[in-house]
Formats: structure tokens, sequence, C-alpha cells
């Protein structure tokens, strides 16, 4: 690297700054999974002064001065591409004051934890009192993105999340979606109108679910050492490639949900676990966007865990967890996590109904940022939108409503297309995969899970953030983000 002393310097640099992530993503697990109420208020100030640290590092004079020297230097293709990312995230921390990264920090800690007894309680005015200065804080935030890079605010925050989208690609997205879905979602209930499905009987014990849950972990490849399974208001994934941590939640009633998020965070947990451990602690190696990120949990949630195939294999693991019972014959239980039914809860949507949950937030959002609604607006247009889409009333219920999420508590504007962007990446994987092994789902249902897991590690996990998003989908699948995979795919499974 003597040759290279710019590109040495930056990658020491970007290496100390990957381990203040580190202490960083295990003390928000914690804030989430483990830490008492009333440690909320040191622990916002903790986490402020530990992100101001992180910007200091991010916007360290030299790093300017290292990166251009770092462009006339003999690098390689995998350091140019680091190199690319590098100076991504340095314009990117440039672009914002000192003071807003901590102000955002402790307006995030502070509406996020009083949301936790604020949804319950269905209290949307003393959840606006804090989450005004969230607003307030993005819009800011957005701003100076967006006076550094020439987009809009909205435009300027999702960029954060899908490098190279903007709205305008995902609004022409989703109104090609708008014009089939909800002809699909009538289409589908009435197919389903007379099949027989039994309900699964209750309770399920917590220590049960729990137990099933980590079942089924290992099952899909899960890595124990390097992680762990916990329990949170709502399911997420976080922590470090070397230290995944994963929650869940629980209902004594209803093991599914519980199930089927864990699935869902597994399929995160595989794509950090497995990401190139000789680009750890660099820029180039994390994945590319949150669209990418979510296209591996729907990859195991929808795609494979909601199979025929599949579904052979976890039957045997209710009985064996719960006690055999009739709604955990195979044939039941395939009909049971494929329902279609439009619900109030995102999480909780079925694989039809759920990009009508996400179009929803992405409109509300966009316009908030802009400036063209403000927070007290959003129930009326939650009311308005949900009708609409799923022909659902959600009038003066703001916790079932648009309190239900944790993303605006901490000021996460512009992450929501990612989980519809994702679930379309998920369906053109499977394309991929059946074109390049015929027999894919016979595999699955005998409990070989390889062909995918090999897929999946050659074609996304092992490429990390080396290709801009466009080149990574054209060299996985062999073409550009086309959504129409989505809708045979979602055909062939409700409609065949």
């Amino acid at each position: 690297m003597s040759s290279a002393p710019g590109y040495a310097a930056l990658c020491r640099a970007y290496t100390r700054l990957y381990r203040y992530q580190h202490l960083a993503s295990i003390v928000g697990w914690d804030r989430n999974a483990m830490m008492p109420p009333k440690g909320n208020e040191a622990r916002a100030a903790a986490e402020a002064e530990l992100n101001a640290l992180m910007h200091r590092t991010r916007t360290d004079p030299r790093l300017a001065e290292w990166l251009r020297t770092a462009e006339n230097e003999p690098l390689d293709d995998i350091e140019r591409a680091n190199l690319r990312e590098m100076r991504r995230d340095w314009r990117e921390a440039n672009a914002l004051p000192e003071r807003l990264v901590e102000a955002k920090t402790l307006a995030g800690a502070k509406c996020e934890h009083a949301w936790r007894t604020q949804r319950p309680a269905n209290d949307w005015r003393g959840f606006l009192e804090n989450f005004r200065e969230v607003v307030r804080l993005a819009r800011e935030e957005g701003q100076f993105l967006a006076d550094d890079s020439g987009l809009s605010r909205y435009d300027a925050l999702m960029d954060r999340y899908e490098p190279g989208v903007r709205a305008a690609d995902v609004e022409r997205i989703f109104e090609g979606v708008r014009q089939w879905l909800p002809a699909l979602i009538a289409r589908v209930q009435a197919k389903q109108r007379d099949e027989k499905v039994i309900a699964p009987a209750g309770p399920f014990p917590l220590a049960s679910q729990r137990a099933l849950n980590l079942a089924v972990m290992k099952l899909l490849g899960f890595d124990f050492e390097g992680g762990r399974l916990d329990e949170s208001v709502h399911p997420f994934s976080g922590g470090v490639p070397e230290d995944v941590r994963l929650t869940t939640r629980y209902h004594e009633d209803d093991f599914l949900h519980s199930l089927m998020g864990t699935i869902h965070e597994t399929g995160h947990a595989r794509f950090e676990q497995n990401l190139p451990r000789v680009w750890l602690g660099q820029p180039i190696g994390v994945a590319r966007s949150y669209g990418i990120h979510e296209s591996q949990s729907l990859s195991f949630e929808m795609q494979l865990a909601r199979s025929r195939g599949f579904v052979g294999l976890l039957a045997p693991l209710l009985a064996a967890h719960f006690g055999a019972q009739p709604a955990f014959a195979a044939d039941n239980l395939q009909r049971l996590l494929t329902r279609v039914r439009p619900g109030l809860i995102r999480v909780n949507a079925d694989e039809v109904t759920y990009p009508a949950h996400v179009i929803l937030r992405f409109e509300i959002e966009r316009a908030l940022i802009e400036g063209a609604i403000e927070a007290e607006d959003i129930p009326a247009l939650w009311d308005e939108k949900m009708q609409n889409l799923l022909g659902l009333d959600t009038h003066g219920n703001y916790k079932d409503g648009c309190m239900q999420d944790a993303h605006w508590t901490d000021g996460a504007f512009g992450y929501f297309p990612s989980y519809t962007l994702g679930a379309m990446y998920a369906a053109q994987w499977f394309a991929a995969m059946r074109r390049a092994v015929p027999d894919l789902d016979a595999r699955i249902a005998a409990g070989d899970f390889a062909p995918m897991f090999e897929w999946l590690g050659a074609n996304i996990w092992s490429q990390a953030s080396r290709w801009e998003t466009p080149e990574l989908v054209r060299r996985a699948s062999g073409e550009a983000l086309n959504p129409a995979h989505f809708r045979v795919h979602l055909e062939a499974r409700y409609l065949d």
C-alpha cells in the first residue's frame, strides 16, 4: 500500500469509524431490547455524543485531502469501488452540521421512547408534541442535503437508503402497481372465499414460540455463534456482521406473526453474516441499499417461507412445539399463510396487500418532508388513503393507523419505499434462481436450501457494495429492476 498512501489513510479512518458504528449499533439494540425505561434520557445523551464523534470522524478535513490524493493513486477495481463509497459517505456527512446530528438523535430518542406508551394509549395528541420536532429536524436535514446535491428534500433523504433512486422513479413504479393491485386483491379474495381454513387453537406459550423461532432460524442457517434473538416492541435487525442482533415480539394467541417476523429478520441476518469479511470495516463491505437488504428478508419471509415446499417442512415443527392439531396440516397451513385479507397493520399484512401499506406511507411522508402537509394533517390523509387503497376505516384509531410504525419516530423518512422495492427484487431473484436451478422448488421441499443460499451468496451477499445498484441487479438477474416479476409471482402463487 506504499504506492497508495492516501487510500491507506482513508482505510484506517473508515476502520476506526466502523468500530464506533459497532458500538452505536449495540447501544441502539440495547435501548430497544434491554434498557429499563428510566435509562432513556441518559442513553439518548450518550448516543448523541457518540453520533457527534462519528460525524467529526466523517468530516475530518484530512479526509478531503486523502480523497483527492487517492483519486490519482494506482488502485484496483475493488479499491476504486471502495473509494467511490467513501466519497459518497464523505459528501453526505459534510453537508450536515454537527449540532443537527446531535439534535436529531435526541429528538428521535425522545419521540420513540414516548411512542412506546403513547401508541397503546391511542394518544395522538401526546405523540404529536414530540413528533413535530422530529419532522422539523428531518426537513432541515433534507434541506442541507438538498442544497449540497441539487435534489429535492425528500429525494435527498431517500438517497441515503436507496442511492440513485428518486421519488419520481418510485412514483412511476407504484403507479404501475396501483393499476393492477386492487383487481388482484379482489380476484384472490373471490377465489379464497369458499376455501375452508382451520385457525390454529391457542394459547401458544411464549417459551414454546421462542423455541420454535430458534429452531427455524437454525434451519435457515443462522449462526448463533455470531448473533442472538431477543424481544422488542417493534421487530428489527441490528448489530454488526460479527454480532447480529435480531428481535421479535410475542402474543400468546398468535404465533405466526412472531414466527414470520423472525424469518424476515433472519433474512437480514444471513446477509449480514455472509458479507465479505475481507471488506469488513470499509464502506464497500456493507449492503448497497436498504431495498437490496429488504430483498433478503423478503426472500426468506415471502418467497421461501410461504412456499409449499417450506410449509411442508414447517408443519411438523409446529406440531413438535405446540402439539398436533388439524390446523397444522400442511395444506391448511399453506392456505393460512397465503390468506389475503386487507388489514390495518403493515407488519401483519399478507403478501398481496402489503404494497398498499407502503404506497400510503410513501405518499404521506413525501408530502410531509416537502412541506405540502404538516404533521397535524397525517391522520386525515391516512384515513383517506387507507379507505381508497384497502377499503378500511381508521378514523380515530391512531394506534393501528398512523402511529403503528417506529420509523417516523426517529426521522427515518425515505425508508418505506425500500420494502416494496425489496419485494420486487426478491421476486426477480427467485425468477433468476429458477432459471439457474430448474428443480429449485423440489430441492426446497426436500429440505435442501443450498441452491438458494449459494445463489444469494454468489450474487448478493458476496457483492456487498462493490457495484452501484443497477449494475448489481443486472449482474445478478440479467436485467434491470423489472416489477413484472413481482406481479407474475403473486398471480402464480395466489391465482394458479
